[in-house]
């Protein structure tokens, strides 16, 4: 008996001291072996870290108009667990389909969708029709939500809006190509958003907390956090009210032409801003989905390569001119002319006979340029031109996919063609209006650019794109001379074929341009690509632009009469905007003084954009006062008549914190009338006109105390007061001069 609960004894101590070995090996190996895992399991339990996401910075025009913003977004989910449980099935496929446009077979299933166990889902998100909407749409489901509470006496209906960020172009349409898009995944898809992502989309931040079992922060536990560093900020060159004036004129020609497709660059000659770039067909950035066209993505003005025909001329002729071997009243006979391989044609076949060089320009002779550029250049002259002004090379414009274009003349007969522009010669728009550009600016050839500046929102430091010249091809003196010439292709109202680019107190240089496609290896003379490339004024250019027409309906339209009515029509409103003045004749200023008294509309309640539109249709010159982007006043007030000369001010910021303006030129009454819409004291001394300006501030006012002279009987023809004085003083920073179409 002993004997039995000695072993029993024995055993049960054997099997606890067994058990609390394996225990103590099991507590060491978690304890020891597997420490790390473990430690690292229980952080994960009791750690929590959530994502801070950063901005992605803001893109604006020259003046800081948004262009593209982060903007609140959200995504429209349901709960079919609830909704099946309160049997309102139909009544939110109904409601959902009819404002978001959802088929309602989808909906069905997104309401009705069962996980694999046979359970309904929680949550289930609709797409894409309810992913990312704006503001305007998610109240109007939110409307509809509460309304279906409402009804049926329940807290919750199973509709939710889980708010998130999306890209918005508040423009729409507007510079989309230079633009680009991000898609709904929120990736850079093209343009400048693509090719500046990384600078754009910043770096997201963290913090990191400790929490209890039910997930709740404990106080004083420590944290770390990792800062936002929020996407940096870029400036583009463009100014959104040139741009305006481009995509209004280009689609009124798109319309009317009905060609493959369009394109209009404007830039400044004197430093390659890029003011303006447009494509037709185009799509709208927000709705990228809906233009599953692929074509309407495509920006021809850097991709597109193309014989540019007749508007190439420029080059040949500057290098002519340059070499001293153009003498304008030198004679050749016209019509055709015979190279090793082919005999080259004028467009009219018969020619006009033995005619000047310089008429031959007017005229855009094929015979004339071969002369020039094959017979007196010569071939290796004419490439090493072609090449100083940058063809066959990219521009290095900050956009992506720009394409190099083609120079590989080989046979005789390909460097005679490319002396007027065909042949083996393939350009992009951008480097004919580049090149262009050289011959206005003085000579030099200097790299386009479309972004003006990059902010760094974190430290305030910002980087400036700064003009950068390439080389100098032509001397400034040949650059007049050829300027000179190319004017008289607009002016000269009887042959000239830029003659319908011809604008009245404005001194236009341009050429025309009608490239004939090749189709299966030969020249399909129903298919062609027209063209005007041209500057203004020619003393002082403040404007260069290509206006391309790929395949207009009517294929006997050349340059000259549909695309240079394009580029008119957009350098005239451009110059007004700018607020360079017409120099009239004395019978074109009794006509434009006899249509002074115009009244001035009323803008209240419109865009700024709108603003500028209907006053521009209306010929009446205008200023931009402050850097705001809406429009807050005007003046003069609505139903004021206008004297001659009079503009009109648009204000984009309420007058008491806006920038005074250079009131230089302006009457005492027109000064101080404005000067008293902004709230700021006026006192002055002389009379007559604004000839300077100087601003205080005391106990918190504002004053100016102008200076007046009377103006001098021999005021100079564009009707303004002389005055001999340097410029006004005063700070005119965020004005923007500006006026519509003349009369």
């Amino acid at each position: 008996m002993i004997k039995r609960i000695r072993l029993r004894t024995l055993l049960i101590g054997g099997c606890v001291t067994l058990f609390f070995a394996v225990l103590m090996g099991r507590v060491f190996w978690l304890q020891v072996v597997e420490a790390d895992f473990w430690q690292a399991h229980a952080e994960e339990l009791w750690s929590k870290k959530k994502v801070l996401p950063a901005t992605r910075g803001t893109i604006t025009d020259r003046n800081g108009d948004i262009l593209a913003v982060d903007a609140p977004a959200y995504t429209v989910a349901v709960n079919p667990l609830l909704i099946n449980k309160l049997n309102l099935q139909n009544e939110v496929i109904d409601g959902l389909s009819e404002l978001l446009g959802k088929d309602k077979g989808e909906l069905e299933k997104l309401v009705n969708a069962k996980k694999e166990n046979g359970e309904f889902y929680s949550q289930r998100e609709i797409r894409n029709e309810g992913w990312k909407i704006d503001q305007e749409l998610r109240d109007q489901v939110e409307a509809f939500t509460d309304e279906l509470k409402d009804k049926n006496k329940v807290d919750d209906a199973g509709i939710y809006l889980l708010k998130e960020q999306k890209r918005y172009y508040p423009k729409e349409t507007l510079a989309s190509h230079i633009l680009g898009y991000m898609n709904r995944e929120g990736e850079a898809v093209s343009g400048l958003e693509a090719y500046y992502d990384e600078e754009l989309k910043g770096q997201d931040g963290s913090i990191e907390y400790k929490s209890d079992g039910r997930g709740i922060e404990i106080p004083k536990a420590s944290e770390v956090y990792n800062p936002v560093k929020d996407g940096k900020n870029i400036q583009l060159t463009i100014d959104d009210t040139i741009q305006y004036y481009i995509e209004e004129a280009m689609k009124e020609a798109y319309d009317e032409l009905d060609p493959i497709s369009m394109t209009v660059i404007a830039a400044d000659p004197k430093t390659m801003d890029i003011l303006g770039m447009a494509n037709m067909p185009t799509y709208n950035p927000n709705e990228y989905w809906v233009d599953v066209d692929q074509k309407n993505f495509y920006n021809h003005a850097i991709k597109s390569v193309y014989e540019p025909g007749s508007t190439f001329k420029i080059v040949t002729l500057a290098g002519a001119v340059q070499e001293g071997l153009f003498n304008p009243n030198a004679t050749y006979m016209s019509g055709s002319i015979r190279v090793p391989g082919q005999t080259i044609h004028d467009l009219k076949r018969s020619g006009w006979g033995e005619i000047s060089y310089l008429e031959g320009v007017k005229r855009s002779s094929n015979v004339a340029f071969v002369k020039l550029g094959y017979e007196m250049l010569g071939p290796d002259l004419l490439k090493q031109y072609v090449d100083s002004f940058g063809f066959g090379q990219k521009t290095g414009i900050e956009l992506p996919g720009e394409a190099a274009g083609v120079v590989t003349p080989v046979q005789q007969a390909d460097f005679a063609a490319m002396a007027y522009g065909h042949g083996k010669l393939l350009v992009t728009p951008l480097q004919q209006l580049t090149a262009v550009a050289a011959v206005a600016n003085g000579g030099k050839l200097l790299e386009p650019h479309i972004v003006k500046s990059i902010t760094d929102p974190q430290t305030g430091e910002t980087v400036k794109t700064q003009v950068k010249e390439v080389r100098q091809i032509i001397t400034p003196e040949t650059a007049k001379e050829v300027g000179g010439i190319l004017e008289q292709v607009v002016s000269d109202q009887k042959i000239g074929t830029g003659r319908h680019a011809y604008i009245e107190g404005y001194r236009v240089a341009g050429k025309t341009g009608t490239a004939v496609k090749v189709v299966n290896g030969e020249y399909d003379y129903t298919k062609q690509v027209i063209s005007f490339i041209g500057y203004a004024p020619v003393d002082d250019p403040k404007i260069a632009i290509i206006v391309l027409i790929d395949e207009p309906k009517d294929s006997e339209l050349g340059g000259g009469a549909a695309a240079a009515p394009v580029f008119q029509k957009i350098a005239n409103q451009t110059l007004q905007y700018l607020g360079v003045p017409k120099k009239l004749d004395d019978q074109t200023k009794t006509v434009q003084s006899s249509s002074s008294g115009i009244k001035t509309p009323d803008l209240s309640g419109l865009s700024l954009q709108e603003a500028k539109s209907q006053l521009g249709n209306k010929g009446i010159s205008y200023a931009t006062l402050g850097s705001g982007s809406e429009l807050v006043s005007q003046y003069p007030k609505a139903g004021t008549t206008l004297k001659a000369g009079q503009h009109m001010y648009l204000l984009t910021e309420d007058g008491q914190t806006m920038t005074i303006p250079n009131l230089k030129g302006e009457s005492l009454r027109e000064a101080m009338e404005l000067l008293s819409a902004m709230q700021v004291a006026v006192t002055a001394e002389g009379e007559g006109y604004v000839v300077s300006q100087s601003a205080s501030e005391e106990n918190g006012q504002r004053k100016v105390h102008l200076v007046l002279e009377p103006p001098f009987k021999d005021a100079d023809e564009t009707g303004e007061a002389g005055s001999g004085e340097e410029e006004a003083d005063g700070d005119d920073a965020g004005e923007t001069s500006g006026s519509g179409s003349s009369p």
